[in-house]
């Protein structure tokens, strides 16, 4: 589809322009996202899909902590070269996927389905419920549900899009079909020029085969 098209002639434009540690959402080390996923305790073998994930570090950071099956999807292939060239021969050790999330359709299911700021991108109600059912055929019954978005009282925008801000209750409410909350709160991301985020991370289980 020609939306589809678009936005990934948007977010190659956006890393071809603007190096890793100048984009709003770097981070050093994603603290966040590595409290949430070691405690989940799964095998270190176990399958891992970080959904929107581009060039971040969280991938480089899984491999330190010996996680040995970790997927990496963007819709930006731009995004995946980077990262593919940063790690050198590590990037063997990743699955790469280059699509957009709404033309995802997993072919096998995860033990943890990871998203640091790729929902909140999703304005649609329609595109919404299209990445609820995929998060949901993706994991594994007792599957782990990771999503870090942009808060109530969080940007608006975003590389000048606009972004669907959410708190626990509309995180809770739109998976509570198919997975269990377990854990929730707000925090705050401060990017390489200074700005604060404000964030909302939930973590839910797949309690539906």
């Amino acid at each position: 589809m020609e939306q589809f098209k678009e936005k990934k002639r948007f977010w190659n434009k956006v890393y071809k322009e603007k190096p890793l540690e100048h984009s709003g959402w770097y981070q050093r080390v994603p603290n966040d996202s590595l409290d949430l996923i070691i405690p989940t305790r799964i095998d270190k073998s176990a399958r891992i899909i970080d959904i929107g994930g581009g060039d971040s570090l969280l991938a480089d950071h899984l491999l330190l902590h010996g996680f040995e099956n970790i997927t990496v999807l963007d819709i930006s292939s731009r995004a995946i070269e980077r990262a593919r060239k940063r790690l050198g021969p590590l990037s063997e050790k990743i699955t790469w996927i280059c699509t957009d999330i709404r033309e995802f359709h997993p072919s096998e299911t995860y033990s943890v389905w990871h998203d640091r700021a790729c929902l909140h991108f999703l304005t649609d109600d329609e595109d919404i419920k299209i990445y609820k059912k995929v998060a949901s055929s993706a994991l594994s019954f007792g599957g782990n549900l990771i999503l870090g978005t942009f808060s109530k009282t969080g940007p608006l925008k975003c590389s000048g899009l606009p972004v669907r801000q959410y708190d626990a209750q509309d995180l809770n409410e739109l998976f509570s079909s198919d997975f269990e909350s377990c854990k929730d709160y707000e925090t705050i991301h401060t990017t390489p020029t200074g700005m604060i985020q404000n964030y909302v991370f939930c973590t839910f289980k797949k309690i539906t085969i």
